[in-house]
């Protein structure tokens, strides 16, 4: 076994996967998973609904295995997509707790979770290098709204920044990110 996260090559287990390799799926949970169920939490709120979360996006990454292209993005970065994209449909069902007061938002998303999704990029990777490149605003705002799930509304009262700021902050942010990585 890879000695570290970094090492493992993602796309050849997603691979494997596609083959239905159990082997495979388990060693993306070993790897991933915790990282996968701190980051459903985050956005919803719930441990029971995170596990939920991701207890759903390991079987469409077992079932949709097959449907990753190495050539549209890592492999790392499509388990996280598959989760991202689960834990967003829960959201929108109405799973998430809605009242949520000042000081728990305070406490989800702190400097140490922007610092923890920073080094869920690989230290090479061209994302972190044209993220690095990025304000600080528009870094962070980008991170809460494509890491955590936060809409506009949360991160502009999160940041105390006009909603029309932080639209901008992540419209320009992410036109900055194609562009550096073309």
């Amino acid at each position: 076994m890879p000695e570290s996260v970094s090492e493992v090559n993602h796309a050849a287990l997603l691979a494997a996967c596609a083959r239905k390799d159990r082997q495979a799926l388990r060693q993306i949970l070993e790897l991933e998973g915790p990282k996968m169920l701190g980051i459903a939490k985050r956005m919803l709120r719930r441990q029971d609904l995170a596990e939920d979360a991701l207890q759903d996006a390991l079987v469409l990454i077992w079932r949709k295995a097959s449907q990753f292209d190495p050539a549209k993005g890592s492999g790392r970065a499509w388990i996280y997509a598959v989760l991202r994209n689960r834990t967003l449909n829960m959201l929108r069902d109405g799973a998430r707790e809605t009242a949520t007061d000042d000081d728990k938002l305070e406490r989800q998303i702190d400097g140490s979770d922007l610092n923890e999704a920073w080094e869920m990029l690989g230290h090479d990777s061209e994302l972190r290098r044209c993220l690095g490149r990025l304000e600080t605003e528009k870094r962070s705002a980008v991170l809460m709204s494509y890491i955590w799930g936060y809409t506009h509304g949360e991160i502009a009262g999160r940041l105390s920044a006009p909603l029309g700021t932080v639209k901008a902050w992540v419209r320009r942010g992410l036109s900055s990110l194609r562009e550096c990585m073309s």
